[in-house]
Order: structure tokens, then sequence, then C-alpha cells
């Protein structure tokens, strides 16, 4: 049995689907760093095999001892992915994420 690779570097550039920004791709950019969207392709990060390419919305951030962590709701399927941040993303909307989450939960 063949097994699966857990990454693949694919470097494309995109259009977000949700804010209509063309993103440089780097191989390891998988959403857009304006609005924080991806859409849903990947399995396994690279590999193309998701059949859902439904929108992933940001759904919180989380600040770790590495970083920030975005989590990310397929809003066709509900697939939840949690993925680390990048230095290009716009972190006034990592913070508006959790702004308005608390606002939702309070």
């Amino acid at each position: 049995m063949k097994m699966s690779k857990k990454f693949t570097r694919v470097i494309e550039d995109f259009e977000c689907g949700n804010c209509g920004k063309t993103i440089t791709g780097n191989g390891y950019t998988n959403h857009c760093p304006h609005c924080l969207y991806s859409k849903h392709v990947d399995i396994n990060p690279g590999d193309r095999s998701a059949e859902c390419h439904g929108l992933m919305k940001p759904i919180e951030v989380e600040q770790t001892s590495k970083g920030y962590i975005l989590t990310q709701e397929c809003q066709k399927c509900g697939h939840i992915r949690r993925q680390k941040s990048s230095d290009e993303d716009n972190f006034k909307a990592m913070l508006d994420i959790n702004r308005n989450r608390s606002k939702v939960v309070k």
C-alpha cells in the first residue's frame, strides 16, 4: 500500500475567492494574507486532492510559543483546518477574527 505524502510544495499564484486579491505563492502560501481565507483544495498540504473546493473562513487565531495558529472552517462542508500564520499575514485581520469571535461567544 502506497502512503500519501504529508506535504507537497506547490508554487502557484491564485486569486482569493473571498476578497479577489491576486496572491503570489511561494510554495508554502495556503491562504490569502489580506483576508486570511483559503480554498478547500487539499487533504494533505499541497496534494490538491480535496473535491470540495469551498471557501475556508478564518474563525479563530491562537497565539502559541511558536507564533500564531489560524483555524479555518470550510463554508461548504464544515471541514476544520489549523495552520501557521505567515509573516505576510494582515495582523489587524487576525485581531479582528478574535474580536468578532468574542462578540459571538458572549
